[in-house]
């Protein structure tokens, strides 16, 4: 239960209860005074002083004035519940309203502090009696005992004393140095730490400060840091941000017993410009596992930093060079691969992937087919309109040949204008419907696309061969398909021939351009 307090609340009401023992030793001893006892002895003198009063009237015989005094000393004393006189007989001579209720009689003869009888003497003999019921000196109910003085002067001490002795302690405990409680050979060892360290109390206060967090303390700061809420340093609460103080790094510590690392601080408050710190924030508890503080200590990472930022811009330098090398990489090898006029694979590059897809069909059992294409009549191109027409023209050509083909086609500028074709997983009779339908592209696209010279006509022969067809390799492949070619020119031009379909005797011809 005493964990709900802190120890400023335990110190107030154990002052509390020291002072209520004090003075229940104070009524023990009888220094106090018994208010049972003293209305007892008022409620005698008065039952007698009115006794005296009514055997004065009994002696005139007057019942109508003894009745009126009755009446009046019940109606006008708030003690006295009701009056009777009684005889020796034991029958009632006079008496108040509702005597009867409220008297009660007499034990051993012997009067109570709300039952008292005194009798009456008539000369030597006794008379009778006069019966008063006073109200009850001890409360009967708690609401009773509530409104009781005793009662209400204990609820003032405790209430009163428990607030009182609170707020006294509290401007005591604030007022004195905390910093009293650490031995000197602590505070050396402390100050000998190359980082900044702060010892705080469960409120927030700083108990110890090391030479090294003294040092980050701003110098225009008069203020000393001894008893200070570390929340309320200026330049710690900046280095925090927005943060609330139940944000804090030693709060969260502290509320939640947990360490809290890695928070990273910059203070701009100091002359030799903005320091960065680590800030580290660790639980101090009891034997019991009570906490009773705070250690924050601050390690100045500033150079570490700088070092960090430095190899992090070295290394951002180091990686835009490296993109810029693969870049240019990439650039001289596509340089060395692609054809610089038509943008086609030239015919190195093309012999390194045709030869990987020859041996892959040939292990697969898959087919593949080979196109060669030539520009009919290109010469005359040259010739007629220039080179210039004729780049053009080579250009227009490999774009009509690249739109109709697949992505896994390979396609290169096998020399001058003639183009080598590469089809995987097409056999022959599907190669010349595909080889077909490139040629007519070629003769209703390229000509219209050179805007240049209107009404330009450009056609392309075809020969086409299959490695269904026998050959051992790629050179034999091309050397087929460039047979059929060289058919397909001396046939006509701007059409397909297939290696298969040409007559024997022919297949062995040297090809030829134009």
């Amino acid at each position: 239960m005493m964990k709900l307090f802190g120890p400023i609340s335990r110190i107030a009401i154990g002052l509390v209860s020291i002072t209520i023992g004090l003075l229940l030793v104070v009524s023990f001893l009888g220094v106090l005074r018994d208010d049972v006892e003293m209305a007892r002895q008022a409620r005698t003198l008065a039952a007698e002083d009115l006794s005296i009063q009514l055997a004065v009237l009994l002696q005139k015989d007057d019942n109508e004035a003894l009745k009126r005094t009755i009446d009046a000393i019940s109606s006008r004393d708030g003690e006295i519940l009701s009056v009777g006189l009684r005889r020796n007989s034991g029958d009632i001579q006079v008496e108040s309203a509702d005597h009867a209720k409220h008297w009660v009689p007499l034990k051993d003869a012997k009067s109570t502090t709300t039952h008292v009888s005194v009798p009456i003497h008539a000369g030597k003999d006794v008379w009778g009696n006069v019966e008063i019921s006073f109200r009850p000196v001890v409360p009967k109910t708690w609401l009773g005992w509530i409104r009781h003085p005793l009662v209400l002067m204990l609820g003032t001490m405790i209430i009163g004393g428990f607030l009182l002795y609170y707020w006294y302690m509290r401007r005591v405990l604030e007022h004195l140095d905390p910093t009293k409680a650490i031995p000197d050979r602590v505070r050396k060892a402390l100050d000998t730490l190359t980082e900044g360290v702060i010892v705080l109390d469960t409120n927030g206060r700083i108990v110890l400060a090391n030479e090294a967090f003294r040092a980050l303390n701003n110098q225009d700061d008069k203020v000393g840091l001894s008893a200070r809420r570390a929340s309320e340093i200026p330049w710690l609460r900046a280095s925090l941000g927005e943060r609330e103080p139940d944000d804090h790094p030693w709060t969260i510590a502290m509320r939640d017993s947990v360490t809290v690392v890695g928070e990273m601080l910059e203070f701009t408050h100091l002359p030799d410009g903005s320091r960065k710190a680590k800030l580290a924030a660790s639980p101090i508890t009891d034997g019991r596992g009570a906490v009773r503080g705070c250690l924050v200590s601050l390690n100045d990472v500033t150079e570490l930093d700088r070092k960090n930022v430095e190899l992090e811009r070295t290394l951002s330098e180091l990686e835009a060079s490296r993109e810029k090398i693969e870049a240019q990489n990439e650039e001289l090898k596509l340089l060395a691969n692609i054809d610089p006029l038509t943008g086609s694979m030239n015919r190195r590059a093309f012999f390194e992937v045709a030869e990987q897809m020859i041996a892959q069909a040939k292990s697969e059992g898959s087919h593949i087919c080979c196109l060669m294409t030539d520009i009919d009549k290109f010469k005359n191109f040259n010739d007629t309109y220039g080179h210039a027409v004729g780049d053009q023209v080579l250009i227009q050509v490999s774009r009509v040949l690249k739109a109709a083909l697949r992505p896994t086609d390979v396609m290169c500028r096998y020399g001058g204008e003639e183009f080598c074709i590469l089809l995987p997983g097409v056999d022959a009779l599907r190669a010349a419907v595909v080889a077909e339908r490139i040629r007519f592209r070629v003769e209703a696209q390229a000509g219209p696309g050179i805007r240049s010279i209107p009404g330009l006509r450009v056609t392309a022969s075809f020969g086409l061969t299959s490695l269904e067809f026998g050959a051992p390799g790629l050179k034999t492949l091309i050397d087929e398909a460039d047979q059929a070619l060289y058919s397909a020119k001396q046939t006509g031009r701007n059409k397909v021939v297939r290696y298969d379909e040409m007559p024997s005797g022919g297949r062995h011809a040297v090809a030829g351009g134009g």
